[in-house]
């Protein structure tokens, strides 16, 4: 039987800034074509983890590879899909532009780029307000606009950073559901990073991260009956504890 290679991998991940330790020796493997949840509370090192898989953290050390390859590797740039917190998109720009010109950045071919940019508006619900000013968008619209963004080329891995932040509940679901068919219909993996406990059950896999530190790597199920809780928040908590009560021990 073929077992795929994880797409990412994780060993010793450290980053260091002005002198305090963001991600403390983290060692983790995400399978490929799975929907993952990076979950823990603001400030707790998730976006600095998304930036050093796509390549743009310094002062990482360690081992991180993405998709076989280092992370941030030139090979890699058409192959992941990555959504920030603040939407990355020209205001001055209609959606479809907006995805035009990023198609364009990524080299998608001139005759395959039209049907890309439909695809991706399609994706995220957003074909009536395509020819919209980004500008004049509300922040959820502007959020799917920066998804379709990712989604051009069909990456391999796409990295969303909190991506239903501010979404209304019944869009936050179709996303949710958007992001378990591009698993499932391409092979993608996709990594997607909350602070709402409640999203977790709609992972197939979740890491809890703690200031910095990996509190558990593990399927939802797992979770709760390792912890004999019965929700992703009580675990979360009952991990919390037990790290607590270890460093107390430890002082």
């Amino acid at each position: 039987m073929n077992i795929s290679p994880p797409a990412i991998r994780a060993a010793g991940l450290r980053v260091v800034r002005g002198g305090r330790t963001v991600l403390d020796g983290l060692t983790f493997q995400v399978p490929a074509g799975t929907v993952t949840g990076l979950l823990g509370p603001s400030g707790c090192g998730k976006s600095t983890l998304m930036r050093a898989l796509v390549g743009t953290q310094s002062h990482v050390t360690g081992t991180l590879d993405v998709l076989g390859a280092p992370a941030g590797s030139p090979e890699l740039r058409a192959r992941v899909g990555y959504v920030t917190q603040s939407p990355s998109v020209y205001l001055d720009l209609t959606a479809r532009q907006n995805l035009d010109y990023y198609a364009a950045v990524l080299g998608i071919n001139r005759r395959d780029r039209a049907g890309q940019v439909e695809r991706a508006l399609t994706d995220v619900d957003l074909t009536s307000h395509a020819d919209a000013l980004a500008g004049n968008l509300s922040g959820g619209q502007l959020n799917r606009v920066s998804l379709a963004v990712a989604l051009l080329g069909s990456p391999d891995l796409l990295v969303l950073d909190e991506p239903t932040v501010g979404l209304d509940p019944v869009l936050r679901r179709d996303l949710w559901d958007l992001f378990h068919r591009i698993a499932a219909d391409r092979g993608a993996t996709l990594l997607v990073s909350s602070h709402v406990m409640d999203e977790a059950d709609r992972c197939q896999r979740l890491l809890l991260l703690r200031a910095g530190l990996l509190l558990a790597d593990d399927t939802p199920d797992n979770l709760r009956a390792h912890t004999r809780t019965a929700t992703i928040e009580d675990a979360f908590l009952h991990l919390v504890d037990a790290a607590r009560e270890e460093e107390e021990s430890r002082a």
